[in-house]
């Protein structure tokens, strides 16, 4: 049975959580309707502690924890289930800990470098960064610590992620931190200058925005994409042969700014479940092989291949995972890092062993590169 559930869709979130949670409250109140996910851009800043600060890239005077560890300790528990990509301005050391995706945070679950999950049969798909040419095409050979380039490219958006998410058939909705380049000849341009007139002249040569995404969006459809680091209201219509994408870009999180929208999206009738997606876990298997971890060019599949790699994996994921497959029953949150003490200093902190990353690993039957035992990150 299809029933009408409201979900909730966030811009930059910048540690602001508990401005977030208690926005939605009130929305609820003077609404009379009820938010059963967040869906947040990027930029949601889970830092644990104050070493996790020194791998976010953002100048000193915006180090701060804000609102994040009060959740990753448990003294606050989230209210509303929250899926979210990354941004550029992350801590980009704990989200790799969690390649794959995972809970940061009880009730706060990271779509990893690059993701599908479904909430209660709703396909959601998401690229986590921002776009440059020049480190589109490497691997992913950040370690820590990180140096000052290091901790400004590993946020960058990579063509592994990108092929993998193109085969995937038509998502319900799409996130993204960076906006697919071309997306301002589909909506409104006059008001988007007049409110940022700075984007003038990165739009006229072609520059603004990420190309890997728009290529994604026409090959996709899906129904809805959201966006967020540029920090303004941009809303778009891309027409398809057959269809269309209803593109909205949010604010950050700001009194008196745009930065929320709540939509209707059919669902399964029941309480909010986050399942794993049969086919994405059969893309995740079948590239695990190509999974790169040097700054060399990526050796990867010809696309004409592609879907017949994963078709093979799929078979396999459906008899030893299934469908519908709970996430809670592979991934539980558990704390790596510990949470704030006031002695941790202003250096960047060790690998940590991240179990969810392990658990996902042994539910595919794929090696495990990411956790410090095996991990080429050390």
């Amino acid at each position: 049975m299809s029933v009408s559930c409201n979900k909730n869709t966030k811009g930059c979130c910048h540690g602001k959580l508990d401005d977030i949670y208690k926005q939605i409250a009130t929305m609820e109140c003077k609404g009379k309707y009820k938010v059963d996910l967040l869906l947040i851009c990027g930029d949601f800043q889970a830092t644990r502690n104050a070493q996790d600060l020194e791998c976010m890239a953002v100048p000193s005077k915006h180090k701060r924890l804000n609102d994040f560890p009060q959740y990753y300790t448990g003294k606050k528990t989230a209210p509303i289930l929250t899926v979210f990509v990354g941004g550029n301005h992350e801590a980009s050391n704990y989200l790799a800990e969690l390649h794959y995706g995972g809970w940061v945070a009880p009730n706060q679950y990271y779509l990893g470098r690059s993701g599908c999950i479904q909430v209660n049969g709703v396909r959601i798909a998401g690229a986590s960064g921002i776009y440059t040419e020049k480190r589109y095409q490497v691997g992913y050979c950040e370690k820590l610590p990180y140096d000052q380039y290091a901790i400004k490219s590993i946020y960058r958006i990579r063509q592994y992620d990108i092929l993998k998410l193109s085969l995937l058939t038509k998502p319900h909705i799409f996130l993204s931190h960076d906006w697919p380049q071309g997306i301002t000849e589909h909506g409104d341009l006059e008001a988007l200058l007049k409110a940022k007139p700075e984007f003038q002249s990165e739009i006229a040569d072609g520059t603004f925005g990420a190309p890997p995404l728009m290529d994604l969006l026409q090959r996709l459809k899906p129904e809805r994409w959201f966006a967020a680091h540029m920090h303004v209201l941009f809303k778009a219509t891309v027409k398809h042969d057959d269809s269309i994408t209803n593109f909205t870009a949010l604010d950050k999180c700001l009194p008196r700014r745009n930065c929320i929208e709540v939509i209707d999206v059919p669902a399964i009738a029941g309480s909010t479940k986050l399942a794993f997606d049969p086919e994405w876990l059969a893309i995740t298997r079948a590239f695990q092989p190509y999974l790169n971890d040097t700054s060399g060019r990526s050796l990867l599949p010809p696309h004409r291949l592609c879907s017949q790699l994963v078709q093979k994996q799929l078979q396999w994921v459906l008899e030893h995972v299934g469908e519908g497959q709970p996430v809670t029953c592979v991934q539980q949150f558990r704390p790596t890092a510990p949470g704030p003490t006031g002695r941790e200093g202003k250096r960047q902190p060790p690998i940590y062993f991240n179990h969810q990353t392990e658990a996902f690993c042994d539910m595919l039957h794929i090696p495990d590169l990411i956790n410090p035992r095996t991990s080429f990150w050390s």
